[in-house]
């Protein structure tokens, strides 16, 4: 096998966003076709680096995660939950998880609502999207207004409460998309 080398100055972005993404995929070692070792090599035609299959030579894309979420929302105040798992043990956050195979972003967010406060929603609106370039997912996010009459914690969740705009607890919320997610709702 010949390596290319890199001869193109990629942009800063492209560096950080490289770096950060071939730390994630030390797991990532064997083709998924053929089962030989994956490289990271140049591929000229997308001028990128890439985990690249030594014998087939298929690349292994490494994309991004889709997770749905939703702001459950009655009376002009919010549904939040406080997390029972890792990543962000104790912090809070709204309902939120990945897509499953076989479902919508949208059912996605109805699920992940039920399951984390156990409340059925009406979505109400366009979802917003938070994407970084460090990040491994990427969160959509549907304000929606609660129908269930009392929300309760799920097996993810410590508790459940209803804050008010003013009452957000923004130094104890769980995640970047969280805490920008958040801020549009209020700033709205």
């Amino acid at each position: 096998m010949v390596k290319r080398k890199i001869t193109k100055t990629r942009s800063a972005l492209d560096q950080r966003a490289s770096r950060t993404w071939k730390h994630l995929t030390k797991d990532v070692r064997h083709c998924f076709r053929c089962g030989e070792l994956l490289v990271w090599e140049f591929v000229r035609i997308e001028e990128k680096n890439r985990l690249v299959c030594s014998e087939c030579k298929l690349i292994a894309y490494q994309n991004p995660k889709i997770v749905g979420a939703t702001l459950p929302v009655r009376d002009g105040k919010i549904f939040l939950l406080r997390r029972a798992i890792e990543p962000g043990y104790g912090l809070w956050t709204f309902p939120a998880g990945y897509m499953e195979l076989g479902e919508t972003v949208e059912e996605c967010a109805q699920r992940e609502t039920w399951e984390e406060i156990r409340a059925r929603v009406k979505l109400a609106g366009v979802p917003r999207l938070y994407s970084y370039p460090d990040a491994v997912t990427v969160t959509i996010v549907y304000p929606a207004t609660v129908l269930t009459r009392t929300p309760s914690p799920g097996p993810e969740s410590l508790e459940v409460k209803l804050f008010s705009k003013k009452e957000i607890p923004w130094k104890t919320v769980a995640f970047r998309s969280t805490r920008d997610a958040l801020r549009d709702w209020a700033n709205d």
